[in-house]
């Protein structure tokens, strides 16, 4: 049996370099936990696959692979017929020692390996992709240099001294010759070996560029361009005339908006705010979570332009998006960033990341709508990811706001100017376990008036932050604009204008549906954690407080709901037990823990509950039809699973367009009979064909979920009483009524959540009511509708809150 082995020159070599690879290296995985994320199993052997032939990258893996326990990369595989070595470089790399036969090589080992698995079914040898990036700054318009491109030996060495702590190792999924050996032939073996180098040179072509961007432009030259350009020429000439002033004048109210609108990313700003934001997520959270990441990586590897369309909870997000990109080897985007935080020395830093700035409104200013759309175009055109908060402002409430159209109409716009690269709109849910403004919204829903942002604020904030536990980052499924147009509009096509002057008449509502389809994608990417599962029971019981052992069985039986009947495959469920959720939660010192002799009790201060109700709404979309299945049988105590369905289905366009739930009727059906059948199994209701039955020695628990229904509930009863008492009411008048009956609800019978008259959650409601028929254009009510769903639920409301309204009004 022939084997491979190092030779001693090669064996010294190694064991020099492993010296100053030790001493000067520090290097970050990319996925973070490559081992989960990537799916590696250890336990089978691994041919190492980089990029070019480097021993100082092959000594950061070889240190990589012991951390997490994988095969060594210097001790070979051991086949039926000799030893093959364990990694493989593609390419010869520079340098004069650099050998010109290393793409021979290469080939040569990919084909024994495929006749070593021809010989002996039972091996199955996985490849590895893995490249050692030592810097990931772009290079710049007007100047040659090598950033995270192939280096010479002497100039690697030198790089790793001064960016060892500047270095990431990229893992990608892991590909079994056993699977692409199977049907393959011994006449074929020779092309397959050459066709997989070439793959494999492709994929490491297409992940160095998704790493390190575009090439920066000289921001001046830039933005002078965007000037001299048509669309912009044509709206200085017409922004001279409309307003009677020289070109000249408008040419430079042109060039001062793009000014304050344009970025100024500089890698140098990247880097040191990655050192500050890696302290500063150390001292104030436990951790982050990010999920889904792998497909996002795939995107920006296959070319394309990538929109990130988040939630928006807490000015924290602009920093901690981007801080996840670039640990999980993408490219930061440009932010579009409200113009409130462009005040010093906050503006600068931000730009110089790559926020840029927006006004609030476009309205009547055309000259500044002409000057963004072109620059939002420029960041499109050079290869730039862009980022916008899709519902504009931050939530106050913990829900998703009714989306803002006006940059994704842009986006469309943009794409619509055709040869554009493949764009895709990637949905991301963040989550927090303590956002920080909380106790802030809070004020600002109760009437208080939003602060403005400063220095001074958001350092005083800083300084008194303390255990806010996890942060969580779940990438959604992406959207790519090509296939969603091509689904909606199949003659898209057609309304291509090079000009992206184009507006057709379908614009407006495909715009409209595509943003239902994001807040439905991140809430579908949802993060259960701790504390918004503990907030969520303990606001439902009665005097928000319970025994412990009570708050850790309810929680036990929600995590058994939420695994065994999933909301969506994208929704992240911590993998804790009951006991160690309650124990974290606990830790963020925001219950109220006191002790008799029967145990712990565990309760919410009535200014605490109304400050959770924030986290409970972040996962109020999985609570609500469970709810609203429990609060059914509870009140009814007997009924058929047809009647059940019907009053569900009754409710559900409103609830799909409050929560953004992204169901259609049958996977609705679907759901509801899943969550029946674990009811059914956690023996809280029984459960035939023809029967659903309520277990009265389980009343308690399904009264408890059942609570999760009673705002939501309640709302909707306030404005179809409204509705029945005066059909002709118009819909701003039904808005404010209810909201004002609302307000007074929350006061008479101490609902402490300040959504539940929040102006925006009626003016969603009472636009679908429109929309499902209960009132016309002509603000006239469809009575038989009305009387239909007042008979839905008036039985599910308490008699002291239905008697309120009916008093009320």
């Amino acid at each position: 049996m022939s084997k491979w082995k190092m030779s001693l020159w090669t064996k010294a070599c190694f064991w020099i370099i492993h010296i100053p690879v030790k001493l000067f290296v520090q290097t970050k995985p990319i996925p973070t936990d490559p081992i989960e994320e990537l799916g590696i199993d250890r336990n089978k052997p691994i041919l190492y696959v980089l990029p070019y032939n480097s021993k100082i990258d092959l000594m950061v893996v070889c240190s990589l692979s012991e951390k997490y326990q994988l095969p060594d990369p210097l001790a070979g595989i051991k086949t039926q017929s000799k030893i093959l070595p364990a990694f493989l470089y593609i390419d010869k790399g520079p340098g004069i020692f650099a050998s010109k036969e290393q793409k021979k090589k290469a080939v040569d080992i990919i084909r024994e390996y495929i006749e070593a698995h021809q010989q002996d079914n039972a091996l199955d040898v996985q490849m590895l992709p893995v490249s050692v990036m030592f810097s990931r700054a772009p290079d710049k318009e007007g100047k040659k240099k090598l950033s995270l491109q192939v280096l010479g030996g002497m100039q690697k060495f030198i790089k790793m001294i001064f960016s060892g702590r500047d270095c990431y190792t990229r893992y990608s999924n892991t590909v079994s010759f056993k699977n692409i050996t199977a049907s393959v032939k011994t006449d074929q073996i020779a092309d397959l070996a050459k066709k997989l180098f070439r793959v494999a040179r492709i994929h490491f072509s297409k992940q160095r560029t998704a790493s390190v961007g575009p090439t920066l432009p000289i921001r001046q030259q830039m933005l002078n361009s965007l000037l001299n350009g048509q669309a912009l020429s044509d709206a200085i000439i017409e922004e001279a005339k409309s307003k009677n002033i020289s070109q000249e004048k408008a040419r430079k109210n042109a060039l001062s908006m793009l000014n304050e609108i344009a970025a100024n990313f500089t890698y140098r700003a990247l880097k040191l705010t990655d050192y500050v934001l890696t302290w500063a997520w150390s001292r104030l959270y436990q951790g982050l979570k990010v999920t889904n990441a792998d497909p996002i990586r795939e995107l920006a590897q296959n070319g394309h332009e990538i929109v990130y369309a988040p939630c928006h909870r807490s000015h924290m997000d602009y920093l901690l998006l981007s801080y996840v990109l670039y640990r999980q080897g993408l490219v930061p985007p440009h932010i579009a960033a409200g113009i409130n935080l462009n005040f010093w020395p906050a503006g600068p830093i931000f730009r110089r990341l790559g926020a840029f700035f927006i006004r609030r409104s476009f309205r009547g200013n055309k000259l500044y709508t002409a000057v963004f759309r072109e620059y939002l175009a420029e960041l499109f055109i050079r290869g730039y990811s862009v980022e916008y908060f899709i519902e504009g402002g931050r939530s106050r409430t913990g829900r998703l706001l009714d989306p803002k159209t006006g940059m994704l109409m842009m986006t469309l716009q943009t794409f619509l100017r055709g040869d554009l690269r493949p764009i895709s709109i990637v949905p991301v849910y963040i989550g927090y376990e303590h956002v920080l403004e909380v106790a802030t919204y809070a004020n600002e829903l109760r009437g208080a008036a939003k602060k403005k942002e400063s220095l001074w604020q958001t350092t005083k904030a800083f300084f008194k932050l303390k255990k806010l536990g996890l942060g969580y980052v779940n990438f959604g499924q992406p959207i790519p604009l090509n296939q969603f147009l091509n689904q909606h509009i199949p003659e898209w096509r057609d309304a291509i204008d090079p000009t992206g002057s184009a507006r057709p008449n379908w614009l407006t509502p495909t715009t409209n549906l595509l943003s239902q389809n994001i807040m439905e994608k991140i809430n579908a990417s949802a993060a259960v954690n701790a504390m918004n599962l503990c907030c969520s029971i303990l606001l439902a019981s009665q005097q928000r407080a319970m025994s412990q052992k009570r708050l850790i069985e309810y929680l036990d039986a929600a995590l058994i709901l939420l695994r065994n009947v999933p909301y969506s495959s994208l929704v992240t469920i911590p993998n804790k037990s009951a006991e160690e959720l309650f124990e974290h939660a606990k830790a963020m010192g925001k219950f109220i823990i006191t002790e008799d002799e029967a145990g712990e009790i565990v309760s919410l201060s009535q200014e605490q509950a109304v400050l959770m109700t924030y986290y409970r709404n972040n996962i109020q979309h999985l609570i609500i039809i469970p709810a609203i299945i429990a609060r059914i049988i509870v009140k009814q105590n007997r009924l058929s699973p047809t009647q059940l369905i019907e009053q569900i289905l009754r409710l559900y366009p409103l609830i799909k367009a409050e929560l953004f739930i992204y169901y259609d009727e049958k996977q609705l059906l679907d759901y509801v009979s899943k969550l029946i059948k674990c009811f059914s199994e956690l023996n809280l209701i029984n459960y035939t064909h023809e029967r659903i039955t309520l277990n009265y020695l389980k009343i308690t628990s399904l009264q408890l979920i059942a609570s999760g229904s009673n705002d939501t509930l309640q709302r909707y009863a306030v404005a179809f009483s409204l509705l029945q008492k005066n059909p002709s009411i118009s819909r701003v008048v039904l808005e404010k009524e209810s909201r004002l009956i609302a307000e007074r609800l929350s006061v008479l019978h101490g609902i402490n959540a300040p959504e539940f008259f929040d102006k925006g959650v009626f003016s969603t409601l009472v636009s679908t009511l429109r929309e499902q028929g209960y009132l016309d254009d002509k603000d006239d009510a469809s009575l038989e509708k009305i009387k239909l769903m007042n008979e839905t639920l008036k039985p599910l409301i308490t008699s002291r809150v239905l008697q309120t309204i009916e008093e009320i009004d």
